[in-house]
C-alpha cells in the first residue's frame, strides 16, 4: 500500500532574493522574514520547515525555536550535525525542544558540505570519519531517547558510564531523521538510521537506480520502512512564459566569479558534485521542466521545477510514482512561493493522489 505524502519548505535563515546578481533585490535575514516565511509555509499547509547550517546562515536551533513558538502545527527539521554540540546535549536539547513544541521536531543529518567551512569552525575530522562520529551520536541519542535508566556506550569518539537525560521526547520513540546526501558514507548512515533519506535534484533513472542501493543496504541492518524523498527548489506561474522569466531572473547579472565559488567552496560534497556534473553533463535542463540554473548562484539543492501548475505537479508526480513520498521544496521570494504552491500545485497532486496527502 503506497504511504503518505509529505511536504517541507525552506526558511532562508541567510536571507532571500528574487534575484542573486541584483544586491537590491536582497532580503536581509530578520525576525520579521522568518514569520513571514514560516507562517506562510505552515498556511500553504506544509508539514515541517528545514532551517539551514552554513556559515552565513542563521543558528538554527535558536531561529527555529523562535518560528515555532510563532506557528501551531508545523515542524522544525533541525541539524544534528556531529563534532558542534555533544550527542548527549543534542539529545537534551532535542527532547527539550520536541516537549515545549508539542511534538514538532524532526532531526537533519548533516555531515558538512563545505570542508573548508568545517576547518574554519574547528571540526578536524575529515567527511568519512564526521559520518563514523554521526554514527554514534545517532546510536547514543537514540539510546537515551528510549532506555529505561542510564546508558553506556563505549565507542570509537565517546564513552558514556551511566548518562541520563531529562525530559524524554514527547514523540515515541524519538523524533524522525532526515539525511540528504550522495556519498556512499551518507547513503550508508541513511540505511542504519534515517527515516527518510532525501536525494538532490537528478534524473529518474538515476533516482530510481540509488533508491534500490540504498534499499538494499538498508535490508542488511533489517529494515524495509526506509522512505525517500527529494530537496528541490521550484518556480511555478500562471503561465510557462512566466514561470521561465522568473527563474532567469534569479541568475541574471551572477558573475562568473560567484559561479567558481560555488563549485570550488563546496567540492567536498558528493551531493554538490553530483548536481554541478549535472549542469555541465545536460546544461540547463536535465529534464523538461527541471533545470539546473540555481546551482551557479547557491549550494545544495540547485536544481529548480520550472512550469506552470500542471508542468510542476507532473514533474513531481514522476518522482512520487519512483517511489519518493518526501517533499523539501523551496522557491523565491519563500513565502510568496510557499502561497503559489499551495494554489496552484498542491490541489493537482493531491487529485492525483488521492488519500496520500494531509489536507492543508
Amino acid at each position: 500500500m503506497q504511504g503518505q505524502l509529505e511536504f517541507g519548505w525552506f526558511l532562508p535563515t541567510a536571507g532571500d532574493t528574487t534575484c542573486y546578481g541584483d544586491r537590491s533585490k536582497w532580503i536581509v535575514p530578520s525576525a520579521e522574514m522568518f514569520d513571514r516565511v514560516v507562517l506562510a509555509a505552515e498556511a500553504a499547509g506544509f508539514e515541517y520547515f528545514l532551517v539551514p547550517v552554513a556559515a552565513t546562515c542563521w543558528e538554527a536551533w535558536i531561529s527555529s525555536a523562535m518560528a515555532v513558538a510563532k506557528t501551531k502545527r508545523i515542524k522544525a527539521l533541525v541539524a544534528a550535525r556531529p563534532g558542534y554540540v555533544s550527542p548527549v546535549q543534542l539529545a537534551k536539547m532535542g527532547a527539550t525542544f520536541d516537549q515545549l513544541s508539542g511534538g514538532r521536531l524532526a532531526i537533519n543529518l548533516i555531515a558538512g558540505q563545505s570542508e573548508i567551512e568545517t576547518e574554519a569552525e574547528g571540526i578536524k575530522l575529515p567527511k568519512e570519519d564526521r559520518y563514523a562520529l554521526m554514527d554514534e551520536d545517532v546510536t547514543i541519542m537514540k539510546a537515551l531517547w528510549c532506555a529505561p535508566g542510564s546508558v553506556t556506550f563505549d565507542g570509537r569518539f565517546h564513552t558514556l558510564k551511566g548518562a541520563r537525560i531529562s525530559p524524554q521526547p514527547l514523540q515515541r520513540p524519538y523524533p524522525r531523521f532526515y539525511l540528504g546526501g550522495g556519498s556512499m558514507e551518507a547513503w550508508a548512515l541513511s540505511a542504519k538510521h534515517a527515516d527518510v533519506h532525501l536525494f538532490w535534484g537528478d534524473t529518474p533513472d538515476r533516482i530510481e537506480a540509488n533508491m534500490t542501493v540504498i534499499r538494499g543496504m538498508a535490508a542488511r541492518h533489517g529494515r524495509t520502512d526506509l522512505a525517500f524523498g527529494m530537496r528541490l527548489q521550484i518556480c511555478c506561474r500562471e503561465t510557462e512564459a512566466e514561470a521561465w522569466d522568473a527563474a532567469r531572473e534569479l541568475v541574471r547579472g551572477v558573475t562568473d566569479a560567484h559561479t567558481n565559488y560555488i563549485r570550488t567552496h563546496y567540492a567536498g560534497s558528493a551531493a554538490n558534485q553530483r548536481v554541478q556534473q549535472l549542469a555541465m553533463e545536460h546544461g540547463d535542463l536535465i529534464g523538461p521542466h527541471l533545470w539546473t540554473g540555481v546551482t551557479r548562484v547557491r549550494p545544495g539543492a540547485g536544481i529548480v521545477v520550472v512550469g506552470n501548475p500542471r508542468q510542476c505537479a507532473d514533474t513531481l508526480q514522476q518522482f512520487i510514482d519512483l517511489g519518493c513520498s518526501s517533499f523539501c521544496l523551496s522557491g523565491y521570494l519563500h513565502d510568496e512561493e510557499a502561497e503559489r504552491f499551495a494554489r496552484l500545485v498542491r490541489p493537482l497532486l493531491a487529485e492525483r493522489n488521492a488519500g496520500r496527502m494531509l489536507a492543508a
